[in-house]
């Protein structure tokens, strides 16, 4: 990297003056025709985002900014990876044997130029959720030279060196990675900082964030719990650590029972169940368990609170218990008396906006809030814990309410789009923020704009798309009745598997 060169100032003079202030004006003039451009792409109903994303065309692999514009031709046989679609990072697989497994890989930037080519092998790291959805490391990717593992971030910055026999994302857990050696494990953080030392045969996760410590082994082969720090919280004598714990408690495995202990190893309970599923918020109300395949609440002293009736039961807050009998679900609380009656297909309990989501037989879905009061009914669309909303579809319109049940306009929602649905004698439109008609009535469905400025409509059975201007960039001809989601990037529609987040033309 070039770096700048830092002069000596001469004292003040009236060339100078002048020099400067031609400066400024020519710096002023910078700013109108930068602004000049940023109005053109406004007028055309562009977004100025740098978003990248990833494309499928003819059985190949590219990438698109969030204009619809493609930034890599699609050629590639596979998938390209973005690991932050605000940077133009893009990995490339290629000349890839399927019998022997082995591959190369490179790195392109949005001028289709290799970068980063120091390295044999450079790759995105690769997480999941508990529900199996796949992410990557965003700030970070993992190298290879002479047949070791390394860290760099995005703009190639060395965070480690390359020195590892394996690195892992830890499960569930952003930020954090697991790192092997000569055949001992340790964790690092996504800036290459030592978290825990290599010293053990295998190391997990305990909870899904790294605050709630880790689960080790050691060289013989026992488990034990440590913390963000390295300090111990359970010792390594355990033949299982087992992934439920709270209070300062732990199950943990031995001789192959499931033993309730605290964090001095003391047990607390041994006995009376088969297997512990959760240690319950409030320590007096003590554990959910399985006896003979049946859910039931006992405390730590070994008093059934409630029989194992229940073909499950899982805390919704202190006290509270999502319970499900003969196939349908509801709620109880800790005394058994029934608080929503057992007659939902499941029901979820969201802690945020402190509310049950229950879904009835016909698919629709009751919203109780704290007091077990059916607030809303209607077909979940949406809940957003960060704006604090949700969207339902209640008949044929979408309604939008805060948690406290109060009706909001889209357009309080979705503060920074430009258009907003709406429906007149059975057709559907778009408005502006005032309510001024911008596309008129005549589709017979249409989404809201998405994060991209664009937004799907419908008309004889076909879908295409608009920009936030209104602007048809995809007449209606897509036959998208398998598709699981309508959403497009200009002539780009999201793919079928929305789990993959890529886009295609049909």
């Amino acid at each position: 990297m070039s770096r700048g060169t830092r002069y000596d100032e001469p004292k003040l003079n009236l060339k100078k003056v002048f020099a400067v202030i031609l400066a400024f004006v020519a710096f002023i003039m910078c700013i109108f025709v930068i602004k000049g451009i940023l109005t053109k792409d406004k007028e055309q109903g562009k977004i100025t985002s740098k978003d990248y994303v990833v494309v499928f065309q003819n059985n190949k692999w590219g990438v698109i900014n969030s204009n619809g514009e493609i930034v890599i031709d699609p050629s590639y046989e596979e998938m390209i990876t973005i690991p932050n679609s605000k940077n133009d990072v893009f990995l490339c697989v290629y000349d890839v044997n399927y019998e022997t497994g082995e591959y190369k890989t490179k790195v392109l930037n949005s001028k289709n130029q290799e970068i980063l080519t120091q390295y044999e092998q450079i790759e995105a790291i690769a997480n999941q959720d508990a529900n199996h959805n796949m992410w990557y490391e965003e700030n970070v990717l993992k190298v290879k030279k002479d047949g070791k593992y390394g860290l760099i971030n995005l703009v190639g910055k060395q965070l480690t060196e390359v020195q590892y026999d394996e690195i892992k994302a830890l499960e569930e857990i952003k930020g954090v990675l697991k790192v092997t050696k000569e055949g001992k494990t340790g964790i690092i953080d996504s800036e290459g900082k030592e978290i825990l030392p290599m010293q053990s045969l295998e190391v997990t996760n305990l909870g899904k964030e790294s605050k709630d410590g880790f689960i080790v082994k050691n060289q013989e082969g026992k488990y034990g719990i440590v913390n963000y720090a390295n300090e111990i919280i359970l010792e390594a004598k355990y033949d299982e650590i087992v992934k439920v714990y709270g209070n300062d408690m732990y199950v943990v495995k031995q001789a192959g029972k499931q033993v309730l202990v605290k964090k001095d190893g003391t047990e607390v309970l041994n006995s009376g169940y088969d297997e512990i599923k959760e240690i319950l918020k409030n320590a007096e109300n003590g554990i959910i368990y399985t006896k003979d395949g049946k859910y039931g609440v006992m405390k730590t002293t070994g008093e059934v609170i409630i029989a194992p009736d229940y073909e499950m039961l899982k805390e919704a807050k202190s006290g509270l218990l999502m319970a499900k009998q003969n196939g349908k679900y509801g709620v109880i609380d800790i005394q058994k008396v029934s608080k929503v009656q057992p007659v939902y297909l499941s029901i979820h309990y969201n802690e945020k906006a402190d509310l049950y989501i229950a879904e009835k037989e016909d698919y629709t879905n009751d919203i109780l809030d704290n007091t077990f009061e059916v607030r809303q009914t209607g077909i979940l669309i949406d809940i957003d814990d960060e704006k604090g909303y949700l969207a339902l579809k209640q008949g044929e319109d979408y309604k939008y309410y805060n948690f406290k049940f109060e009706e909001k306009k889209i357009t309080e929602i979705q503060t920074a789009n430009m258009l907003f649905k709406s429906k007149k004698d059975g057709k559907y439109g778009f408005v502006d923020k005032e309510g001024k008609v911008v596309v008129d009535y005549q589709y017979d469905d249409v989404t809201e704009q998405n994060q991209y400025g664009y937004a799907g409509i419908k008309k004889d059975g076909l879908w295409g798309a608009i920009d936030n201007k209104g602007n048809v960039v995809q007449e209606p001809t897509y036959n998208l009745e398998e598709y699981l989601k309508i959403d497009f990037i200009g002539r780009w529609h999201l793919g079928k598997d929305i789990n993959m987040n890529y886009y295609n033309q049909l």
